[in-house]
């Protein structure tokens, strides 16, 4: 008998200094909200409070060797990505500051110590379902991202931000996709105009016809499994690329006999602006590496038509050659998700996009989704056809006698290389 109370006397004192010593640890949840940033839930089940304490502890010890990481910012969906990010981005240094279960506020929280003190190079955000399930409202959420994304600015003005769209879920989970949907308008509206923030469109990417979330890539319709993270990663490659993370050298790339470049892939040389109606020169960008406004950028051997902070502008940049000839025109292109853009033969726009999901050709079998695709466009007597990686857009497209070629931007990134014409006799 004496042994036993020996013994549950042990278990009492152990548990008291574990809570002493948890309350004391400098990387553990406040017990009470008073004082603390933000508005809105903070979770402080038991299970959350030792993973919350016991991640920023860890990562603490790491700062130094984490200085100007790509630092990826949420809750579960973020840490289940591993702490290399599933090595999706080689040749990056990544940190990944995501702990299963965390709110926008609780984010908020622990901005400084776990993201500040890297002196991130840039940083991928993902957060706010979670926020969803302990009944905040889309408002207060987006209050909270402003909040953060105010700290990030102060932080590095320069530095490049990728917000995400939350992902779909399901109502099943409490996270119903109207909450959702409301949820990320409310997000853009706190980053529209702002350059430093480029949105990604990571719900239409995921979303099924309801909104929700599809058990093939989210098996708990919340997170998701490789195929999930392979599609997540995908989108990010254009921005991170557009950023300077990876293909930071132009891939090598012999034409065809009888062809000539368009782009030179270093500067808009052979490249600028005119009229709408008159299709009038109004800008060359000869020698220039970027367009006055910087939406059309020439970027390691690609042209980039960056993705405009309004959300939507229309624009459209043209060679300042003519082309009266019949001709081939090959070119490849890459779309973030929901991507708008289109090609221009001589006048006539050629819709090119995001195909899978912002058409109108949803059901090319061979499109490949944020990877690099190719347009063939023959012209034959004012008749252009016109094909996506082999299979027929367009077999009766009519184009005048003569014009350039152009590129439009619309909304999202569009990537554009190896332009290239070969006249014809």
């Amino acid at each position: 008998m004496k042994s036993k109370r020996i013994s549950l006397l042990f278990i009492a004192l152990t548990l008291i200094f574990s809570d002493i010593a948890y309350a004391a640890s400098p990387f553990a949840i406040p017990e009470t909200d008073e004082g603390l940033p933000g508005e809105g839930p903070i979770r402080r089940y038991g299970w959350f409070k030792n993973l919350w304490e016991r991640k920023r502890s860890g990562w603490a010890k790491k700062v130094e060797q984490d200085q100007e990481a790509l630092v990826f910012l949420g809750d579960s969906i973020t840490q289940g990505w591993g702490d290399n990010m599933g090595n999706s981005f080689p040749g990056v240094k990544v940190a990944n500051r995501g702990i299963s279960g965390d709110t926008t506020r609780g984010v908020l929280i622990r901005l400084k110590e776990d993201v500040l003190s890297l002196n991130p190079s840039g940083v991928v955000i993902l957060i706010g379902t979670n926020d969803l399930e302990e009944k905040a409202s889309p408002a207060v959420i987006a209050g909270n991202l402003k909040l953060i994304l105010t700290e990030l600015k102060k932080h590095n003005p320069k530095m490049p931000i990728i917000l995400c769209n939350t992902f779909p879920s399901s109502a099943s989970k409490r996270r119903p996709a109207d909450k959702i949907k409301e949820m990320n308008q409310l997000y853009f509206a706190a980053v529209k105009g702002d350059p430093q923030i480029t949105m990604l469109d990571t719900w239409l990417l995921f979303a099924d016809a309801m909104g929700d979330a599809k058990k093939v890539e989210f098996p708990d319709l919340l997170h998701p499994n490789k195929l999930g993270y392979a599609k997540w990663a995908a989108a990010l490659r254009p921005l991170l690329a557009t950023h300077g993370f990876i293909e930071t050298k132009p891939e090598e790339f012999s034409m065809e006999p009888g062809f000539v470049s368009l782009f030179n892939g270093k500067d808009l040389t052979g490249w600028g602006f005119r009229a709408k109606k008159t299709l009038k020169q109004t800008a060359n960008f000869d020698g220039k590496k970027s367009s006055e406004d910087g939406r059309y950028r020439a970027i390691n051997g690609r042209l980039v038509v960056t993705t405009p902070s309004e959300g939507r502008r229309i624009q459209q940049l043209w060679t300042t050659k003519e082309f009266p000839k019949d001709f081939i025109l090959k070119l490849e292109f890459r779309a973030t998700p929901n991507a708008d853009s289109g090609v221009f033969i001589r006048k006539p726009q050629l819709q090119c996009r995001d195909y899978a999901l912002a058409g109108p050709w949803k059901t090319l079998k061979n499109y490949k989704p944020q990877e690099w695709n190719e347009i063939i466009a023959v012209v034959k007597g004012g008749i252009a056809r016109c094909t996506c990686n082999g299979e027929l857009l367009n077999a009766e497209f009519k184009v005048p006698a003569t014009g350039p070629i152009g590129l439009e931007g619309d909304r999202g990134q569009m990537e554009y290389r190896r332009i290239r014409l070969k006249a014809l006799k």
